[in-house]
């Protein structure tokens, strides 16, 4: 083990030492590159400050050669005898002298000699390279409990690092959801789910189920080499209604998976097969009985032994009531799940009941259930059912459907899910625990749960509340 972590050392050192050379090479490569376009600068600063001294230079040699040749026509023009003949010359020499160049032009530079504006001091470079060491750990971040947000099932989270840490090239985020309140646990039943190279001083998670009641949130910052240490993790209360279908009560027409269910026509031929043995003098076939009511196969309604003994004590649905429900019983407080049919599903129920409802009930036909009924038969229709009350509803059916239950203010309503257009609201005041229910021939249903009330949905609410709409003819019925 010893000598193991010894040749580890010998090669991380070089490695190390290596990554020091690069990073000195990239040093000395952008020092002679700056001292390159530098030198460049002051080559150019030096040609043009020469170029317009010769210019100047070769002005004035023109000039003197032109005053010598008027200096030469005046010495002529002393020989003159005749008084006109002068005057005449004199005043040539004058207006020659006065658009002579050489009398305009100065002798000082046009630019000076001195190169001092190019000069440099790296006096606060040196020290800046004097100061360059290893690179430091970075500090642990330091969440911003309350800048985080929790809402529409995606939790953003805001941090902060203790100091200003200008090597901080990107952070790591980890969550890990939990159901024990109070300081997270080191060990824990669930893993650590990580977001890498985050830039930024926040995250917002997305499309998060919320399947447990809290969620553990720790944030750490990296620089080129090192990762620093984990903030101290935050806990955070991500409350949503968590259900599954209830298999041990579905009826037997149903194949039932945890949040998804599916008509099944040859559910229960077991137990039709045994009562057919029984039935055999009688020579009637049960099928053909159900398919005079339904116009598709539908299961026997079974005895309540016979069915006990292939699905369990509460298998209790039976007969044309197609039914399966929620597992989890709401009691009170604001909750909300989604429903999405498949494209051939024929016809399809849901809402909500409470526990006593029979075996041959259907949901929307009793005084204790309340739901939307979707039939795509011949045609679509939408419609609201409770108490054996039906009321259309013209509105488009939407891919999915989202249900909203606010079991204490009284209100059940159903929203397109995507869009989220309230489709209908039932206002009543319930009096027992509540479970979802479902309905469905021929097609599939898939339900999304751990889903918080949208933030959409709840302010769609506070302007409904109070007002019965367009559906007064079914609500406050208990």
């Amino acid at each position: 083990m010893l000598n193991h972590t010894i040749k580890n050392v010998q090669v991380n050192s070089s490695n190390v030492i290596s990554g020091l050379d690069e990073e000195f090479d990239g040093l000395y490569s952008i020092l002679d590159e700056m001292k390159g376009s530098m030198a460049n600068t002051i080559q150019q600063e030096e040609a043009h400050k020469i170029q317009a001294l010769q210019d100047q230079l070769s002005q004035c040699s023109n000039a003197l050669e032109s005053s010598e040749e008027l200096l030469e026509l005046a010495a002529q023009s002393l020989d003159i005898k005749d008084p006109v003949e002068f005057l005449k010359a004199a005043r040539q020499i004058k207006d020659r002298v006065t658009m002579a160049s050489a009398f305009r032009i100065s002798l000082k530079p046009k630019v000076s000699d001195s190169m001092t504006h190019l000069m440099v001091d790296f006096a606060l470079e040196k020290r800046m390279l004097q100061a360059v060491k290893f690179l430091p750990v970075p500090k642990p971040p330091e969440i911003d409990l309350a800048a985080c947000l929790v809402a529409d099932n995606c939790i953003t989270v805001s941090w902060k690092m203790p100091e200003e840490d200008s090597r901080i090239d990107h952070f790591v985020l980890e969550y890990r959801k939990t159901n024990f309140d109070g300081l997270p646990r080191v060990k824990d039943e669930q893993r650590w789910e990580l977001i890498d190279y985050i830039k930024a001083t926040e995250y917002t998670l997305s499309g998060l189920k919320f399947d447990t009641k809290y969620i553990n949130v720790r944030v750490q910052a990296c620089n080129k080499a090192v990762a620093g240490e984990y903030s101290d993790p935050v806990t955070l209360e991500t409350k949503a209604f968590v259900f599954s279908l209830d298999s041990t009560s579905s009826h037997l027409n149903l194949k039932v998976e945890d949040t998804y269910v599916e008509w099944d026509p040859t559910g229960g031929k077991g137990q039709e097969k045994i009562k057919g043995k029984e039935n055999k003098s009688s020579g009637q076939n049960p099928l053909l009985k159900s398919n005079r009511r339904s116009g598709v196969p539908s299961p026997k309604r079974t005895s309540i032994s016979a069915r006990s003994s292939a699905r369990g004590s509460r298998d209790r649905f039976t007969g044309e009531s197609y039914t399966v429900l929620g597992d989890t019983a709401i009691e009170s407080g604001q909750h909300y799940w989604e429903v999405r049919a498949q494209k051939d599903c024929k016809s399809y129920s849901v809402g909500v009941t409470y526990r006593n409802m029979g075996k041959f009930d259907q949901l929307g036909k009793t005084n204790s259930s309340w739901c939307i009924h979707i039939n795509n038969w011949l045609q679509t229709t939408l419609s609201a059912k409770h108490n054996n009350k039906t009321k259309t509803l013209d509105i488009p059916v939407p891919d999915r459907i989202g249900v909203y239950c606010d079991f204490d203010g009284g209100q059940l309503a159903f929203y397109n899910a995507n869009s989220k257009e309230l489709l209908h609201t039932f206002r009543t005041k319930f009096t027992q625990p509540l479970l979802p229910g479902f309905m469905i021939w021929c097609g599939g249903l898939t339900v999304s749960t751990g889903l918080q009330v949208p933030s959409a949905v709840k302010t769609l609410q506070k302007s409904e509340n109070g007002l019965s709409g367009s559906t007064s003819s079914l609500n406050n019925i208990a």
